[in-house]
Order: structure tokens, then C-alpha cells, then sequence
């Protein structure tokens, strides 16, 4: 035995303790000599590898081990019994099966430095190893998934920096790697977007929710917003608080195109399935109903509502012509065979209500992206063409396309069938003519679409407000015929048009934006006023117009004496294009004077139609004329004109007044009406504040915020505003404030009787009280006697206008009077 084997040779005289630990450490020990066999195996080697210990000492390592095992740890022994400590991990057989291990090969040296044995210790870390290979495999699962993700990847921090951030998303926003990780999520949100992200971080942050998914977008490098599908969820620490985020980021821009574009497709299928001219019916796989177009509910009396749902045999029901059997539908028959299948022959379609129609059709099957079947489609067509297209052109002939009422052809018929038989029951029949007052200033201002819902309003106010057996037609654009087949005379259509009038006034539908909109009616009765339709309609017609130059809403009576003035009117309206033209038109100027020193400081222009100095037609014939042809807009423009040239000559003869001007609601909307001013004025080289534009209430209400627009722009050209007629109209004093109105003008009607009526002394005390708390001046017009001065004076009127003071002028004797004060 060599010293070195002497002097390992344990004495018999160990300590227990340190035996029991060598023995029982969960870890093989050994001791390898220089020849590489065991000297010393402790007892572990038993429980671990089955096998005794003492069985291992004397014999070579590679006796011992089996020769895959000596692979794989042999050169780490040789390396320690070359001197150097080796270390291995990995695989060893414990027993059969194999385990993972912690090895360490420490030399033993002798006194002389000489290499004597090799100490080993082999640790069992199968269960660490397989963590750290679970671990491992899933860092690198997440890496993987997380740089090669087809879609955008972030992990960010809770205050929304980018701590990673893969390929996709750096191609996505079209940043570097290195650019994103220096920049936070929502720098790069699109603003509208910034709001709803932030809260639903701040919830998840917070706890009230897991995750959180929204829809939002995201700016490109390039400014081009990125439609995203944001989901996020947090990243926990042991104690549940969220310290980081990943997010995932799919760009849905293409989506969202694809969205815009089905929407568009969706929407040019639904008008071409509403519009074209056959019937469709679409059922799912159960052969229920899902939709009707326009013309399937008419031909089958269900409508879209009703009919989904319902099984297919209920609402498509077929019979043989001739044989007057059922028939089955070929839709089933499609949808099984997934073919076209069409159907020819005898079909008869009964209507819900009993009636039949020859039809034609062909049945398909509907298909989803994968192409399997989901349902079908049915579409068919009524075969008794001549008969379907002369009922559709007599309708169409007969019929207003908007209203669906009838036209002023199937009127006529109707008109004649009711007077005919009016004369041989020896009845009265009446017609009214309807024209809707002031339609084309809801058109102007309120746009066409409005205008048409209106005409459908009135046309189902008329309808649902007359009998049966009465028609309702409409003739023109917002004129509209009530034909009464049986009344009692004029008593019997005056109580009918008033009732009209009441509901309509009651009616929402009355009041579009903040306007009343109301109606002149004409009526001529059978046989009174007329024998024969024509006469009727003419007369209906003529009376009508008689309303609206006695100022509309309202209704008369057809007389003989008024079948002169349409004429007239005519007259009226070619000779006013006429003095126009060669200058017949004039100016004259009624004063307002300063309520407390009767001084003139203003007056009001008068348009007059003279010629050498006489009316060739008083302003109430012809500016209604003027007003229904589109005359007032040219004949305001001269009116402007001429009233900024003559305040422009005073003020620089030294007479300063402020010279009120009217303007019509035509005249106010035209879109050149500011320019024409703001010309008008630069040219007369007039100061602005000596003119003065008097609107009425309604001009003012109607067009809400676009004339407050205009009225504002007017004041800063200078020009101050009044309102006049106020209180005839329609305005809320609330409504005041909304509007630059710098003068009230108190209506002659409330002065005429402010010395004798108590409440329109009330009335008026109440104007000019509420007018001065909104700093405005207030006029009164119309004084014409001393009483009323006074009352108006002691009541805090600022201006005062009338007869009292004075008519209207010509410019040359307003001008003496100027001179005069």
C-alpha cells in the first residue's frame, strides 16, 4: 500500500457525527485515485444508483460507470487528476434513468505537490434544471413571440415609456428601434384619441379592470394616421401592483378601409335593392324571413317589420293559376340544390289581402366568404307587364312624386266627376286653394330639404284633417287644392279652413327653426261662384291671390269684383320693371324727432312710385309685387343707395341725421347684401352711423344664427340696427339679447290706443322699460296726437315719429325743415 493510501485510511476511531453527515448528504461522494480507482463511495450511492458502495472501492472508474455517462463527465476527471478543478453539469444515469447534476472534481495533493486522488461531489438538480429549462425556453418562447409577432409589440413602463418594442411596430409607425424606445405611447396617439387611452391605462393601473382594448390611432413618422387595435395587459409583481405593460398593437387600417368600403357597398346594395324595379326576399337556412325590399311588401302586403322572422310559407304564398293548387316556393328547393332555380308558368302571388298577381321568379342560394351556403334569395316580378306599367304611369301621371297626392290631372278628373254629380243631387261642392305664405324664404334659409319636409308635413296635416271622401292635391310648389265634394255653402268651408288653420298653428310641424309658418286659402263654392271645373279652379286661385295682397294667413270668399285684379297685378308688375329702369322710383323722408325737444334728428326713407309728382301706385299695390317677383332685391339695392346718397349730402351741408332705411327678408338674405352696403356707404362717402337698417321681427327670428352672423358683421361695418313693428310679431323679448339691435320701433297699432286701451299703455310702458335695460333706444311710430306724445314722453319713448311731426317728404322740403331747427 502506498503512503498516500496509508495516510487516507480512515482509523476506525471516526466521529460519528461526521460519518453520518459524509454517509447521508444528499450528494455522491467519492475519491478517485491516481489510477483512477475508488477509494471511498459514501453511502448515498445506494439510494441513489442501487448500488453498494463498498461494492465501488478497488474497482476503475470505467469498471464502475457505464460508458455514456464516462462520455460525458470522463474529461473533467482527467483534468483533476491533472491538477486542475473541473466542473460539469449535466446529464448522469441514476440507475436506469437518467438525472441532471452538479459535479465538482477537486485534486488531492500529497506533501509534494504530486496529484494523489481526485475528490468528487455530485449534486442532484434535476428539478432546478428543468425550471431553468422551463424558464429559459419560456424567455425565449416570449422573445420569440414577442420580436417575430405579426403584429406590433411593446413592453412599456407605467408611465408609458417603451422599454421594447419589436420589428412590426417600428414598420408600423415607421420609427427605428432606438427612436421608439426614447418616446412614449402617447406622444404618438392622435389627439381626439388622447382622452379615452389615458382613462383606461389610469383603470388598469388602478385595478378596476384586467386588461383593456380600444380602437384608436396612432401618428406615423410621415403624419398619416395608423387605425389601430390596441389590447393591453399589465405585468404584476408579487404583491399584484402593475409596474409594466405589454401591448399589442394591430394595424386595422386596412380594415378600417375595408369597413368604409363595405359600409359603401352595403349602402349602394341597399338603394339598388330598394330601387330596382323586382321584388326581393332573402330567408336564412331554417327558411324564416331576414328581408323584404319595397316592392316584395307590396306585391306580398307584409311589411319588412312584419314579415321578418316569419316562415317563408306564410308571407310568400303561391298557387296555381289553373289548377287553383298551392305551389311549393322554389326557394327551398335552391337553397338545397345550392342552384339557380327558376319558376315560370301559372305561379299566382296572393296578397296578405286577398288579391293575385301573375308572377315570374328565380330562387338562389346566398353564400358567406367560405362559400357555404346561408340562406337565399328569392326575386320575382309581376308578368301582367301592360297592365303593371299603365297602372305605374297613371300613378305616376296622376300623382305628386314628393306627397303622393294627387296631381292637378287627377284633380281636374275628380273635380269634374264631384261637380257632375253635385248637379244631380242638386249639392254644393267647394275648392280650396292652399299656398303656404313666405315658402321660398324656408327654402333660402332653412335649405330645400327642410322645404320638402314641410310640403309632406302640410300634405299629411290636410289630409288627416279632411273626410274620405274629400281630395287632397297638390298643384305647384307649395300650392296645394282641397276639393270638398259636399258642404254646406259657405258656411260649411269657412268652418272647415278655420279648423285647418287651428290644428295647423297647433302643429309642430308649423314652426320650423323658430318661425310660424302659415297659409292663405282661396275658396270658390258650386254652384255659387262657378259651373265648370276650370271656372272653379280659376276662381279658387284668384281669390286666393286676394289673400296675400291683403297681407296672407287668412282665407276669402271668391267675388266677381276680384277677377280684375290679377290682371292688374300683371300690370303692376310690368310697369314697376319699367320705372325701375328709367328712374320713376323716389325717396321721400318722414322725420323722428328727439321725444323731449321735438328737434329732427333722423327720418325714416319712404319708397314712392311717382310720376311728375303724382302716385302712379301706392306702395301697399306694388310692393307686394314687388316682393313675390324678386323685384324687391334690385329696388332695395337702389333703395340703399339712394338713401346713403341723400345722407351723405346733408351731413355735409351740415345737417347730421340718422336716415333709417326698411329692408325686405329677400332683400337681407341675398348673399351680396353686405357688399352692396359697405359699397353703398364708401361711395356717398356717408359716416355709417347715419344710417340706420330697420328689419322686421320675422327676418330677424327666422334665419336665427345666420342672420345674427350678418347682423354682426353690418355693425362693425358702423351701421346700427332697429327693430321694427315690435310686438305684432312673433319675437320673445328673451330673444332680444341674442341679436346687435340697437332700436326698437313700438308698432303704430299699440300707439293709436295708448290714451283710451289700458293694456296697450301697459303693454307699451312695458316695451320701453324692458328695451331700456337693454340699452336700446326706442321709437315710437305712428303719434299723431298730443295725448300720445306726452304719454310716450313721460313713459321714456326716446324718438317719436308720425304725423304729428310730419308726413313724408320729398328730400328738398325735409331739407327746410333741417334748416329751420
Amino acid at each position: 500500500m502506498r503512503q498516500s493510501d496509508r495516510e487516507f485510511t480512515p482509523t476506525g476511531n471516526e466521529d460519528p457525527w461526521a460519518s453520518h453527515v459524509l454517509h447521508g448528504a444528499p450528494a455522491l461522494i467519492t475519491y478517485i485515485d491516481r489510477d483512477r480507482r475508488f477509494r471511498f463511495a459514501n453511502g448515498t450511492h445506494q439510494a441513489w444508483m442501487s448500488v453498494d458502495p463498498a461494492r465501488l472501492v478497488g474497482h476503475t472508474v470505467e469498471e464502475v460507470m457505464d460508458h455514456w455517462s464516462m462520455e460525458q463527465a470522463g474529461a473533467c476527471l482527467q483534468q483533476a487528476l491533472d491538477g486542475l478543478p473541473a466542473v460539469y453539469e449535466g446529464e448522469l444515469f441514476s440507475g436506469k434513468a437518467r438525472c441532471y447534476v452538479h459535479g465538482n472534481f477537486q485534486p488531492d495533493f500529497d506533501e509534494d505537490g504530486q496529484v494523489r486522488g481526485v475528490f468528487t461531489v455530485f449534486i442532484d438538480i434535476t428539478a432546478r434544471h428543468a425550471l431553468e429549462t422551463q424558464l429559459r425556453e419560456s424567455e425565449q418562447r416570449f422573445y420569440g413571440a414577442f420580436q417575430h409577432a405579426p403584429i406590433g409589440m411593446a413592453l412599456v413602463s407605467t408611465g408609458g415609456l417603451m422599454l421594447r418594442v419589436n420589428d412590426a411596430l417600428c414598420q408600423m409607425l415607421g420609427y427605428s428601434e432606438q427612436e421608439l424606445l426614447s418616446m412614449a405611447l402617447p406622444d404618438l396617439t392622435h389627439s381626439d384619441d388622447v382622452a379615452m387611452s389615458r382613462e383606461m391605462a389610469r383603470a388598469m393601473r388602478a385595478g378596476e379592470r384586467d386588461t383593456y382594448q380600444l380602437e384608436k390611432r396612432y401618428i406615423h413618422r410621415d403624419g398619416h394616421s395608423v387605425h389601430v387595435l390596441l389590447s393591453v395587459s399589465p405585468v404584476r409583481n408579487g404583491d399584484g401592483e402593475a409596474y409594466n405593460a405589454v401591448a399589442q398593437i394591430q394595424d386595422i387600417s386596412q380594415r378600417k378601409a375595408y369597413e368604409e368600403a363595405l359600409f359603401r357597398e352595403r349602402e349602394l346594395a341597399e338603394v339598388t335593392l330598394r330601387s330596382i324595379g323586382d321584388a326581393v326576399i332573402t330567408t336564412d337556412l331554417q327558411d324564416r324571413v331576414t328581408s323584404l325590399n319595397p316592392i316584395a311588401e307590396a306585391m306580398t302586403g307584409w311589411t319588412h317589420a312584419e314579415a321578418v322572422g316569419k316562415p317563408m310559407s306564410e308571407v310568400f304564398r303561391l298557387i296555381d293559376g289553373r289548377t287553383r293548387e298551392p305551389m311549393l316556393s322554389p326557394l327551398t328547393d335552391a337553397i338545397t340544390r345550392d342552384a339557380i332555380v327558376e319558376l315560370k308558368g301559372n305561379a299566382v302571388l296572393l296578397h296578405r289581402n286577398g288579391f293575385e298577381t301573375p308572377i315570374e321568379d328565380s330562387a338562389a342560394s346566398i353564400h358567406d366568404h367560405a362559400g357555404s351556403v346561408i340562406g337565399g334569395v328569392l326575386v320575382f316580378h309581376d308578368v301582367s307587364e301592360t297592365r303593371a306599367l299603365a297602372l305605374k304611369m297613371a300613378h305616376l301621371a296622376q300623382h305628386d312624386t314628393l306627397t303622393g297626392l294627387p296631381n292637378r290631372s287627377l284633380l281636374q278628373s275628380r273635380l269634374e266627376q264631384v261637380l257632375a254629380s253635385a248637379l244631380r243631387r242638386h249639392d254644393q261642392a267647394a275648392l280650396l286653394h292652399i299656398d303656404i305664405d313666405h315658402f321660398k324664404q324656408i327654402n333660402d334659409t332653412l335649405g330645400h330639404t327642410a322645404g320638402d319636409s314641410m310640403l309632406r308635413a302640410f300634405a299629411e296635416h290636410l289630409r288627416g284633417s279632411l273626410r274620405n271622401e274629400d281630395t287632397v292635391s297638390r298643384v305647384g310648389g307649395d300650392e296645394f287644392v282641397v276639393l270638398l265634394s259636399h258642404v254646406d255653402g259657405r258656411t260649411g268651408a269657412s268652418q272647415l279652413c278655420e279648423k285647418l288653420m287651428r290644428l295647423w298653428q297647433s302643429e309642430a310641424a308649423s314652426r320650423p327653426g323658430e318661425s310660424h309658418v302659415s297659409f292663405s286659402v282661396g275658396i270658390s263654392v258650386y254652384p255659387d261662384d262657378a259651373h265648370d271645373a276650370e271656372s272653379m279652379l280659376r276662381n279658387a286661385d284668384i281669390a286666393m291671390y286676394e289673400v296675400k295682397m291683403q297681407g296672407r294667413n287668412g282665407y276669402r270668399f271668391y267675388m266677381p269684383s276680384m277677377s280684375e285684379r290679377p290682371a292688374a297685378r300683371l300690370r303692376i308688375e310690368q310697369d314697376l320693371r319699367k320705372a325701375l329702369r328709367r328712374g320713376h322710383l323716389h325717396l321721400h323722408y318722414q322725420p323722428k324727432v328727439d321725444a323731449n325737444t321735438d328737434t329732427i334728428v333722423g327720418a325714416e326713407a319712404l319708397l314712392r312710385w311717382q310720376l311728375d309728382g303724382r302716385d302712379v301706385y301706392l306702395p301697399d299695390e306694388f310692393i307686394p309685387v314687388a316682393e313675390e317677383t324678386g323685384l324687391i332685391v334690385p329696388i332695395g339695392e337702389w333703395v340703399i343707395r339712394e338713401a346713403c346718397r341723400q345722407a351723405g349730402e346733408w351731413y355735409r351741408s351740415g345737417h347730421p341725421i340718422v336716415v333709417a332705411v326698411n329692408v325686405a327678408a329677400p332683400q337681407f338674405q341675398h348673399p351680396d347684401f353686405h357688399a352692396t352696403l359697405k359699397a353703398a356707404l364708401e361711395e356717398a362717402q356717408l359716416p355709417p352711423s347715419l344710417i340706420e337698417l330697420e328689419l322686421t321681427e320675422r327676418m330677424v327670428m327666422s334665419a336665427g344664427d345666420q342672420s345674427r352672423a350678418l347682423m354682426q358683421h353690418i355693425k362693425e361695418l358702423g351701421v346700427s340696427l332697429a327693430l321694427d313693428d315690435f310686438g305684432t310679431g312673433y319675437c320673445s323679448l328673451s330673444y332680444l339679447k341674442y341679436f346687435p339691435i340697437d332700436a326698437l320701433k313700438i308698432d303704430r297699432t299699440f300707439v293709436r290706443d295708448i290714451a283710451t286701451d289700458a293694456d296697450n299703455a301697459a303693454i307699451t310702458d312695458a316695451i320701453i322699460a324692458m328695451a331700456h335695460s337693454l340699452d336700446m333706444t326706442v321709437v315710437a311710430e305712428g303719434v299723431e296726437t298730443i295725448t300720445q306724445a306726452e304719454h310716450l314722453r313721460s313713459a321714456g319713448c326716446s324718438l317719436l315719429q308720425g304725423f304729428l311731426f310730419g308726413g313724408a317728404l320729398p328730400p328738398e322740403e325735409l331739407a327746410l325743415q333741417l334748416a329751420e331747427d
